[in-house]
């Protein structure tokens, strides 16, 4: 990895860069996945890489799902499992998800590799090599493990396919997006829609589910009850809105 001095005003952006192009030289992470991932990054910068209040609150939703949940999921791809493969494994534990590798571009070698990966990082069992169940998809995002994603009644999908996210949630489970892009067809198609950083996210949902492990069912459920998801996504819209009005206004530039 490229040594980036922690005084650059851009270093946790490039680190996260750095860690994708590592990702594509250990095989884990696609070409196509450096696309995906400047796209994440300029969405946000859009919304001021932070953590806004509604990405706050639809992470506590999402860890509410996670705990009353019978058969959780997470789902695993090349980037998440380059970026934060510790934090996928600790939040699988403490919620008591299974972990998952699902990938558009598939191969045997590339699963092995991100699995081998994820148990390098703390994890015990993790499934995606069986591919014994398909969802109805034309593409290799499709093939899942039966006891997996095609059995689970909640499945948490950092940077997804909107196509698999709208065939999971026909076919009857909470789906929880973790997407910067608040007009992806993800983010309008899941359950839960949590408009932040996945190396963000993933850690404040560590945090919350540590404090919310001690609340009742019924505690949880209220907490599941209160949310809108529509409203999230309009706040994240106009966080990104204020936050560009900002910018402008202390560049000097008239926002029209």
């Amino acid at each position: 990895m490229t040594h980036i001095p922690k005084d650059h005003p851009r270093y946790a952006s490039l680190i996260t860069r750095e860690k994708i192009a590592e990702g594509v030289q250990m095989g884990i992470t696609s070409l196509q996945g450096l696309v995906a991932q400047g796209r994440g990054e300029a969405f946000d910068y859009l919304i001021g890489e932070r953590t806004i209040e509604s990405a706050a609150i639809a992470e506590r939703v999402a860890v509410a799902y996670l705990l009353v949940a019978k058969r959780p999921v997470i789902s695993v791809n090349g980037n998440t499992a380059a970026l934060v493969p510790g934090a996928l494994v600790s939040l699988a534990d403490i919620t008591g998800a299974k972990l998952e590798v699902n990938l558009f571009h598939r191969s045997d070698a590339r699963i092995h590799r991100i699995i081998e990966h994820l148990k390098a990082h703390g994890a015990g069992s993790v499934l995606g090599s069986r591919g014994d169940a398909r969802l109805y998809l034309s593409h290799e995002r499709g093939i899942v493990d039966k006891e997996g994603i095609y059995t689970a009644d909640v499945v948490l999908v950092p940077l997804e396919d909107g196509d698999r996210c709208q065939k999971l949630v026909e076919m009857g489970k909470i789906v929880i997006a973790i997407d910067l892009n608040p007009l992806s067809r993800t983010s309008l198609s899941a359950t839960v829609t949590i408009v932040d950083n996945v190396t963000r996210a993933l850690e404040n949902m560590i945090h919350f589910t540590k404090e919310m492990k001690k609340n009742s069912q019924k505690q949880l459920q209220e907490v599941i009850d209160s949310y809108d998801n529509k409203k999230v996504i309009a706040d994240a819209m106009y966080a990104i809105q204020e936050h560009l009005k900002n910018l402008a206004g202390r560049e000097g530039i008239e926002w029209i």
